[in-house]
């Protein structure tokens, strides 16, 4: 977790299983994601050479009765969402994924897709998520594209919602995949016209 590790370098150490989720919670209950990260840090900046704190600043009491002030590691931690090379993954972030995924359907189905994107997940809860969201796919996207992302309140349940309407339906014991299939054609099946 990005989080623990940015508290780490301060100087709190959470190591155990219980200190995990405690990180956790305090991610949930006091992170947000930044719309602009870099005016973000400049601020927190400000901020720490000024009055030494920041009105982004947050305390957070342990069960202990401790208290961890948090600034910049509360928009830091969900950045690595949208910019995974913070932690040194080469991999894409959430908008860049969204954008790319929408821009490899058929030309006509891109306007609905971009115009029906669905947040899903508890990450998605992360205050400011859904602003930045739609910020970075609008920079993305191409010029005069609508764009439209719900935010359902139960997204947290979301996918386990959709997996398990679509796994009662009468059809979807045709899309099933047996191992022996798969062990015989490999990631072929997958694409083949049957599903």
């Amino acid at each position: 977790d990005h989080l623990q590790l940015l508290l780490r370098r301060n100087g709190l150490a959470f190591t155990t299983t219980a200190e995990t989720e405690l990180v956790k919670q305090m991610k949930e209950e006091t992170c947000y994601v930044a719309t602009d990260p870099a005016k973000a840090e400049e601020e927190a900046e400000k901020a720490a050479s000024g009055s030494g704190q920041s009105g982004a600043a947050a305390t957070y009491q342990l069960p202990d009765g401790q208290t961890v002030s948090m600034s910049r590691e509360r928009f830091r931690a969900p950045e690595v969402l949208f910019d995974p090379s913070l932690v040194g993954s080469e991999e894409m972030g959430v908008a860049d994924v969204l954008v790319k995924s929408i821009m490899k359907s058929d030309l006509d189905l891109r306007p609905t897709l971009f115009s029906h994107i669905v947040l899903a997940g508890g990450s998605t809860l992360t205050p400011g998520f859904g602003d930045r969201l739609l910020s970075d796919v609008r920079a993305r996207a191409p010029p005069h594209t609508r764009i439209r992302i719900s935010a359902p309140p139960e997204r947290i349940n979301s996918a386990w919602a959709g997996g398990s309407i679509l796994a009662s339906l009468a059809t979807f014991k045709n899309m099933w995949v047996l191992r022996e299939e798969y062990e015989e054609h490999g990631s072929r099946i997958l694409h083949q016209g049957s599903l």
